[in-house]
């Protein structure tokens, strides 16, 4: 029997009305796997392949066959956005049948709440901060929920598996799983896995379970690429020269003022007319070129054509934004972060950009799968930016970092399919925090043992020993996070209740300390740090004088003004991969053009090869600029990068006579020392060799917070996290020995 004869007839009637000509490869295999096994299913193929579609036909299927006494499907996605898009389609899919489709988020009325609380059935869809706030507030209400559960679903299972929310998942999953005697089986979806192999044994972990992969022959596809390159002021690199670059994809449609950045009056010509996404990395990128463009549509006496959608901005203007892209009537452009790069549906796109280059090849192949839907070929377009620099600049300020970054992606993926593989061997003592005063909020007086044994099995939290865990506990019942009853028991103390009762606490991941923006009755989005009244803000692609700033209740009260302003949100750091850094480096030395580069990028390559072949800087990683002054080129990613930045200044200082070493995260970093190249590359050796304790790295008195409850953890344990878990110690140690091998 073939997989849509396996369906059941529902599924089989939605099929045909949404006039499917055959089922995709996708969708075949996960069938397989899901209705002839009864393992977890890993299904990863490329973007708008039909992968929910193929975890969903096959187990919809399975609970009509075998209706559940309880939720039978719990669908869990990191966007709220992303389950109202789901909502819709499976309410649709399964209008005719008995299984009802459920929502659970904080825009999800309490009588919908309650309806589901009294006679749960059907699938849930819910995001892991809406499931911690259930297990902790409905505790006793998890075994009659779920107790029949068959599946649980985890959409963009990439998105969850670098930071703490992947391991809040897994622990939650673990925890339900525990409470209401389920064994669901798991199924993860997602476009961009790195070692899927890796992956399918972190997903299944706890659940007593293999995880299949289901083996899908790659589909072959066309991208259309475009790079274009360009300096902020008037002169470009390709100008004045005869260069063999290919045609542009498209003319300019649509000149941009004459005094436009040459980088953004090149989006504002070729959006005119089309539907596009403009992805940029920061939420202050996002306010700027958003105000740029608008104010370029001014100038052109032409309607306002632009849209934007970051993480700061309140929900009314996404939903907006999003509502407008998805009318096929309106052909507007959206400037976005990454909070449009996951699947919510915002209909048929015809390109996107890219202002400069992501921080991961994970990141690049989910904003060009924006594109290319129905029928078309996904499409981006790279605009790469720098200050052109100065005839007596130094070395390290020539290299185009953007540019090459953009093409390293790009080729990683073109040649090997390679996509970052995921980060699963941290020491999360945040996550640890968080999970224990949810257990204990939830379960109530516990004695340190059960504790221990509830929280210490969960997967995340495999590195973190019985020995650590006793230092936390007893600084948490020092701290009055926990307090110790008579009994000897263990129950949330003072100040660990005000903690758990704020909303905030369902949430693992880290966020600032935001003020709401309010203009007259609206609701503009929120900032961090407001400035005095009296300043001006960028927020929601306008400019807004600050009136009023309510420090009590986190409010700022601002009028709309014309103008263009810097927008404040906070630091937005990139994560980038050692092989892309690689890559990198191989762009400068290989003698070859790439298909995608435009006329102003294929000469400022040029140039910089020229530069980098007579400097040697692709083949000598440390480089003399002069006098004392030096520049070192490791090619390291960024948590290794910053291991052997501190392991510069707190091994090497001394006897390299080491100053005022300035690093350039991940790219190079400048200092001034007193000894010659050979006996650099020797102190290296011996020092990497030395036998030191990662801990060695953390700065005296340093107390490295990098997760939202690093601050509730004992500063030895947060040294401790810091040290194994984020610093890249040993890869670092490993490009040392490749630099000076022993006996030379």
């Amino acid at each position: 029997m073939n997989a849509f004869e396996r369906y059941a007839p529902f599924i089989q009637d939605y099929i045909y009305r949404s006039g499917w000509e055959k089922l995709r490869a996708v969708q075949v295999a996960a069938a397989d796997a899901i209705f002839n096994t009864e393992d977890n299913v890993l299904i990863s193929a490329s973007t708008a392949s039909g992968k929910t579609e193929a975890a969903f036909f096959p187990a919809l299927t399975l609970l009509e066959e075998q209706p559940c006494s309880s939720v039978g499907i719990i669908y869990i996605a990191p966007l709220k956005a992303l389950i109202n898009d789901q909502f819709s389609r499976l309410s649709e899919l399964c209008a005719e049948t008995g299984i009802k489709v459920w929502r659970w988020h904080g825009d999800v009325g309490s009588n919908q709440k309650a309806k589901l609380l009294k006679n749960p059935s059907g699938i849930l869809q819910i995001t892991p901060e809406s499931l911690e706030a259930l297990m902790l507030h409905k505790h006793a209400a998890i075994p009659k929920m779920f107790h029949d559960l068959r599946f649980v679903i985890i959409d963009e299972v990439h998105s969850l598996l670098r930071g703490d929310r992947g391991g809040q998942t897994l622990c939650l999953i673990e925890r339900l799983s525990d409470l209401s005697g389920a064994r669901p089986r798991r199924i993860g979806l997602s476009a961009t896995i790195g070692d899927i192999e890796q992956t399918a044994s972190y997903l299944g972990t706890g659940s007593g379970r293999n995880t299949l992969i289901p083996q899908i022959a790659p589909q072959k596809s066309t991208w259309r690429l475009s790079m274009e390159h360009f300096y902020a002021m008037d002169t470009q690199a390709g100008e004045g020269k005869e260069i063999d670059a290919p045609e542009p994809l498209e003319r300019e449609t649509d000149p941009a003022p004459q005094h436009a950045d040459p980088a953004y009056g090149y989006i504002f010509s070729h959006t005119r007319g089309k539907k596009c996404l403009v992805f940029v990395n920061s939420r202050e990128e996002c306010e700027a070129v958003t105000t740029s463009l608008r104010q370029y549509c001014e100038w052109n006496r032409e309607p306002d054509r632009f849209l934007i959608h970051h993480g700061n901005l309140s929900a009314p203007f996404r939903e907006t934004a999003e509502a407008v892209m998805k009318d096929e009537e309106q052909v507007l452009t959206t400037v976005t972060t990454a909070t449009l790069e996951l699947g919510i549906d915002i209909g048929k796109l015809e390109r996107a950009f890219q202002l400069d280059a992501p921080f991961t090849v994970s990141s690049f192949l989910q904003r060009m799968g924006r594109t290319g839907r129905r029928g078309l070929p996904p499409e981006m377009w790279f605009v790469m930016r720098e200050e052109e620099p100065e005839a007596r600049a130094m070395l390290p300020s020539t290299v185009p970092w953007k540019l090459l970054q953009g093409i390293a992606l790009i080729q990683l993926y073109a040649e090997e399919h390679w996509v970052e593989p995921p980060k699963l061997d941290r020491m999360p003592f945040s996550l640890l925090y968080h999970q224990t005063m949810s257990t204990l909020a939830a379960c109530g007086e516990m004695t340190p043992a059960q504790l221990a044994g509830r929280v210490l099995k969960l997967q995340p939290f495999h590195r973190i020993t019985q020995d650590d865990y006793r230092i936390l506990l007893r600084h948490l019942i020092a701290t009055e996070h926990i307090q110790k009853t008579e009994r000897g028991g263990l129950i949330a103390g003072l100040a660990g209740e005000r903690v758990i009762n704020n909303y905030k606490f369902y949430a693992v991941f880290q966020d600032s300390e935001e003020f709401t923006v309010r203009s007259e009755s609206q609701e503009i989005g929120t900032i961090v740090q407001p400035p005095p009244p009296g300043e001006k803000i960028a927020i929601a692609g306008h400019v807004w004088t600050v009136d009023e700033v309510d420090f009590e209740r986190h409010i700022v009260y601002a009028t709309m003004v014309k103008g263009k302003v810097p927008a404040y949100f906070g630091d937005c750091p990139g994560d980038i991969n050692t092989r892309i850094l690689e890559r990198m480096r191989q762009v400068l030395q290989e003698d070859c053009s790439y298909p995608y580069l435009m006329k102003n990028a294929v000469a400022r390559l040029e140039l910089a090869r020229h530069t980098a072949e007579n400097s040697g800087v692709t083949t000598e990683p440390l480089i003399c600029l002069g006098g004392e002054m030096w520049a070192l080129f490791p090619w390291l990613g960024s948590y290794a990068f910053l291991a052997l930045e501190r392991f510069l200044k707190v091994k090497c200082t001394q006897k390299l006579r080491l100053s005022g070493l300035t690093p350039s995260r991940p790219y190079f970093m400048v200092f001034k020392m007193k000894v010659g190249k050979q006996e650099f590359f020797e102190i290296l050796r011996e020092e990497a060799e030395r036998d030191f304790d990662p801990m060695d790295l953390v700065y005296p008195d340093e107390i490295p917070l990098f997760e939202k409850y690093d601050e509730y953890v004992p500063a030895e344990l947060v040294r401790k996290g810091f040290a194994n878990g984020i610093l890249a110690v040993g890869e670092m140690k490993e490009k040392v020995r490749l630099w000076c091998p022993r006996g030379q």
